[in-house]
């Protein structure tokens, strides 16, 4: 069932998503050589426990999953797209790397979800162009978020984009709803059809996020039961914004 946020809510994801993206925005500058995944995460917890505020990650049990998550951040290197965790095995940066930093937060009771991919230090055209190219589909996607569209036309906009340049689209890994919890209805695909799914109504409150690969779409979960990696070990990309649905432009609430 899609529920729609009420105002008040909304000013309350608000809040929340201004921390978050200055979380976020913080962490992407201590990506470097030699930083740990260790120190990114233990930095995320600090920053949100320093406002009260909780890991919506945190020990979140996603359906079908055999075991809470273990961290507040989630750290995906190179071919790894998403859910990597940082505090097991924990894996130190390497310049050319291509690092993805995936985090959800709950403010006073409502939750953000926003990643962003970095290279890190200097790395290859092909590297540099995917993590462009991927924060430019979900532009697309999100221009796309607004009353009276469907899910489809979201998804059209960042499947046809990704398409066009050469790009893999991960099967299976998609956006969806969010706010009350990490996960909520509708599910948004990264590839669809202009007009179909569920229609857009003001209120609605998504996180769209398009994957890329270098690659292939197939995937693969790794042994540690959260980690999707590319099949083919190709390069992957990361983009996420929550959005809010008006009947105009949608609300960025982590940009």
């Amino acid at each position: 069932m899609i529920r729609i946020k009420k105002p008040e809510e909304i000013e309350i994801l608000k809040k929340g998503g201004a921390r978050h993206a200055f979380i976020l925005r913080t962490l992407k500058d201590m990506v470097a050589p030699g930083v740990t995944t260790q120190m990114l995460e233990d930095k995320a917890r600090e920053m949100i426990e320093e406002e009260r505020d909780r890991g919506a990650f945190l020990n979140y049990t996603p359906r079908g999953a055999k075991r809470a998550f273990p961290a507040a951040l989630c750290v995906s290197i190179n071919n790894e797209i998403v859910h990597g965790i940082p505090n097991e095995n924990v894996k130190t940066l390497m310049e050319g790397d291509v690092v993805t930093l995936d985090l959800g937060l709950t403010h006073k009771g409502l939750i953000t979800d926003s990643a962003v991919t970095v290279a890190v230090g200097e790395t290859g055209e092909r590297e540099r162009k995917l993590i462009a190219h991927t924060e430019e589909a979900l532009a697309r996607g999100i221009k796309e978020a607004r009353g009276g569209n469907h899910i489809g036309d979201i998804s059209f906009a960042i499947g046809s984009f990704a398409r066009s340049l050469g790009y893999g689209v991960p099967e299976d890994l998609a956006g969806h709803g969010v706010g009350y919890a990490v996960h909520e209805d509708p599910y948004v695909p990264n590839e669809g059809f202009k007009g179909q799914g569920d229609l857009l109504v003001p209120g609605m409150v998504l996180a769209i996020e398009p994957m890329l690969t270098l690659g292939g779409d197939q995937i693969t979960l790794a042994s540690d039961g959260y980690t999707y990696k590319t099949r083919d070990g190709s390069i992957a990309a990361h983009a996420e914004h929550t959005i809010v649905i008006t009947e105009g432009e949608p609300i960025i609430l982590t940009k």
